[in-house]
């Protein structure tokens, strides 16, 4: 049995659904099979998270380390996720929370030195399999869809500051 996904559906019946539904399915069924991928990747070689992956990845480019609140803003996602992420994340040791010299109540969490070595062994395998997804665009290709996608972005901005409330 063939499981299909949403725009293989959409496919099937054209008239029924305009183009730029068809591109919405093509765009999310694109990042489903990508993220599941890494996911599946993380897991099976790192036994870790996306989330703690990203959260990993946010902290690296921030030396000096970040507030919670910051993290939070930047994964897009609320603080309770990212409070359960850093206490399994200082447990592990690879993370470090201080409270912040400027307000006593703001925790500053950075990575630890095993925690930033560790992040970056897998950031160098998630480059190389993110590599290998895209392998059969030309980078033509790629700088086409880079484009594109910028302006999709933009347009859909524009389109979520124009709403009416």
């Amino acid at each position: 049995m063939t499981i299909l996904d949403s725009e293989t559906k959409a496919g099937e019946t054209p008239e029924d659904h305009g183009d730029e539904l068809r591109l919405w399915l093509r765009l999310l069924t694109c990042t489903t099979l990508i993220e599941g991928e890494v996911r599946s990747r993380l897991r099976e070689r790192f036994d870790v998270t996306l989330p703690r992956f990203d959260l990993m990845a946010q902290l690296d480019k921030a030396p000096d380390g970040m507030t919670l609140s910051d993290v939070s803003k930047r994964m897009m996602v609320s603080n309770g996720n990212v409070t359960g992420l850093v206490e399994r994340l200082c447990e592990s040791g690879h993370l470090d929370r201080r409270t912040s010299d400027q307000d006593r109540r703001v925790q500053v969490i950075r990575l630890t030195k095993a925690g930033r070595a560790e992040f970056r062994r897998m950031a160098a395998e998630h480059e190389i399999w993110i590599a290998d997804m895209f392998s059969d665009l030309a980078e033509k290709d790629i700088r086409d869809l880079m484009r594109l996608l910028a302006k999709t972005k933009l347009s859909a901005r524009k389109a979520a500051e124009n709403k009416s409330v």
